[in-house]
């Protein structure tokens, strides 16, 4: 690995609602030749305590931020982002410049949990499905039907505009994942990113794989208390394929932004 100040690749990573700030993976990352900002955005110091109401104007001073440092390569930065991260990478990509690469942990292409605002565009949240949601076990609860089909009606509106980002795409799914349909996005994703005319991007499946891809080695969590919903949730997966599946991940990923931001090989 290089040593002394850089320039490397920059990535912004951000996790999922359960907020705060977590730099684990970041760091990681940061002795695999990047430079990476953990980028927390709700339920941290002075952030707001809910999703409900977004702005990318925030997100969009962390890219800036970033790309001003003399330790990041430019011209464009990467993102990587898990379930909610992954759904507002996403919507930076679309919406904000400076982003030449993306990885999607079982991202949503649709904006779920309140509304996300940009200079005068807004997405409203995708609505939810109550009969959707099962008791299964244990007092567990199983959401993997809880959102509507954002392809009818009125929650076509909460579909991100992927179709506007100039980056390129990885996105890594989880078969099993229970949170939310993760590959019924990715899919949705790539079809709009073609009928455009943008290069398709490139969707990793993990099957018995759940909600948390994390970084080699780290155990699989198959259930935990959920903040929106505000109840244990299942996230589905099988210890031994998840635990391949993430280790598979992490070297995907690495592979990927080297590829796109350069840096070493």
């Amino acid at each position: 690995m290089d040593s002394g100040p850089g320039p490397y690749p920059g990535i912004i990573d951000i996790y999922g609602i359960g907020g705060g700030l977590q730099e684990y993976r970041a760091s990681l990352l940061a002795g695999k030749g990047f430079a990476v900002m953990a980028l927390a955005y709700v339920n941290y110091d002075d952030l707001p305590k809910t999703i409900k109401s977004l702005h990318l104007e925030y997100f969009e001073e962390a890219v800036n931020y970033l790309l001003s440092r003399p330790e990041v390569k430019g011209p464009g930065i990467g993102l990587l982002g898990h379930s909610k991260g992954g759904e507002l990478c996403i919507s930076m990509a679309s919406f904000l410049k400076g982003i030449t690469a993306a990885t999607i942990i079982n991202g949503s292409v649709v904006n779920v949990g309140g509304e996300l605002y940009y200079k005068d565009e807004i997405l409203p949240p995708v609505g939810i499905n109550y009969h959707g949601i099962k008791v299964v076990k244990d007092g567990l609860v199983d959401i993997i039907d809880a959102l509507n089909n954002p392809t009818e009606g009125p929650d076509q509106k909460s579909v991100i505009p992927v179709e506007r980002a100039e980056c390129s795409f990885l996105f890594l799914v989880g078969l099993d994942d229970h949170n939310w349909k993760s590959e019924f996005y990715a899919n949705e994703a790539s079809k709009r990113l073609q009928a455009h005319g943008k290069e398709k991007p490139q969707i990793i499946c993990y099957p018995r794989t759940g909600h948390y891809i994390e970084p080699p080695y780290i155990p699989l969590c198959p259930a935990s208390l959920h903040s929106l919903v505000g109840r244990p949730v299942i996230w589905g997966g099988e210890t031994r394929a998840h635990a391949m599946a993430q280790v598979d991940a992490w070297k995907q990923l690495q592979t990927f932004f080297h590829r796109h931001l350069g840096g070493e090989k």
